[in-house]
């Protein structure tokens, strides 16, 4: 087994050498620049990961890493759109930078060109990884919507928030994870375990992401601080203070997420006040160690070695700690 780094290199190396810009440059430009931004590159990372673990060279699973991540970048330049997002990992997002239009022409084709790299890989891989992209691929669209219609309610669950991010979230990184064990030809049931077991991580993942969307350093976080509370979102942050708060601190959350006011400062200082005192916070963290937990619980199901599963594990626990 390599290091994480050592996976993130041999992808980013991997990365650069993808031709992206052809004609016309319009189209092109874009997409090359939002895939050379950086990030965590986690999705790649865990489908290079999974397919060493089950004893593959991953290098074979490369193709399926940078289909994810062009995936996923493809999601995040239409999320930054209907967010009306201004920065993405620090950077202007690429509807800022260019243009709606193009952003969505940019996006369409990326989402094309994730399929085609599925071309490299015989015809019972091919079949089980576009399958398997196919459901993910919609599942996402789904959690999107979901995450569009609950700015307008009022009566969004706990249940129904964690369904969501597991959707728009936690599909995605478990697909990832499945991408390699296909790759690899794992059992069936390795293929299925690893995959809940990248599903639980993604679901421990967005509620970290929510956690620091709110209380993360903008230095670090590359993104805009506050972002979810000024689109009003409800996220498992909100609905917990909803959920202990005091009636008071309640009607004031309530108003603010009902406000669009001019000062954005003071609507994000006064929501995370709220969501310190009522211990949503707290409950915050809690949820994404409960998360993480299940995640190492499936993998006591996995035909694999106890240094493999450690090395799962120290992954997890990175998650867990991270500070972008």
């Amino acid at each position: 087994m390599l290091s994480i780094e050592k996976y993130q290199e041999e992808f980013i190396k991997f990365l650069e050498d993808y031709q992206i810009v052809k004609a016309p440059q319009g189209l092109y430009q874009p997409i090359e620049y939002i895939l050379n931004l950086g990030g965590k590159r986690l999705r790649p990372v865990l489908t290079l990961m999974t397919a060493h673990i089950f004893n593959s060279d991953y290098k074979k699973a490369l193709n399926a890493a940078l289909s994810i991540e062009v995936f996923h970048n493809f999601s995040l330049v239409h999320d930054d759109i209907m967010d009306d997002a201004p920065l993405r990992r620090g950077h202007q997002t690429v509807h800022e930078k260019w243009d709606i239009n193009t952003g969505i022409l940019s996006g369409d084709a990326m989402l094309i060109m994730a399929y085609q790299l599925f071309e490299h890989y015989e015809a019972d891989v091919f079949q089980a990884l576009a399958k398997l992209f196919s459901k993910t691929a919609l599942e996402v669209c789904e959690g999107q919507q979901y995450d569009i219609d609950f700015e307008t309610r009022n009566d969004v669950t706990i249940p129904e928030y964690l369904k969501m991010i597991e959707f728009k979230t936690a599909v995605l990184v478990g697909a990832a994870m499945k991408m390699g064990a296909i790759v690899a030809k794992a059992s069936t049931e390795d293929q299925e375990g690893i995959y809940d077991f990248g599903r639980y991580l993604g679901i421990a993942f967005q509620l970290q992401d929510d956690y620091l969307d709110a209380f993360g350093d903008p230095k670090t976080f590359g993104k805009q601080v506050g972002g979810d509370i000024i689109e009003n979102k409800k996220t498992y942050l909100y609905l917990k203070a909803l959920q202990f708060a005091e009636a008071s601190e309640k009607k004031e959350l309530e108003s603010l997420f009902a406000s669009t006011v001019d000062d954005a400062s003071e609507k994000i200082v006064g929501a995370k006040a709220i969501f310190q005192s009522s211990g949503s916070a707290e409950a915050t963290k809690s949820a994404i160690l409960e998360y993480t937990n299940k995640a190492f619980d499936v993998l006591e199901t996995l035909d694999i070695s106890e240094d493999k599963k450690a090395l799962l594990k120290a992954f997890g626990h990175n998650l867990m700690n991270r500070t972008v």
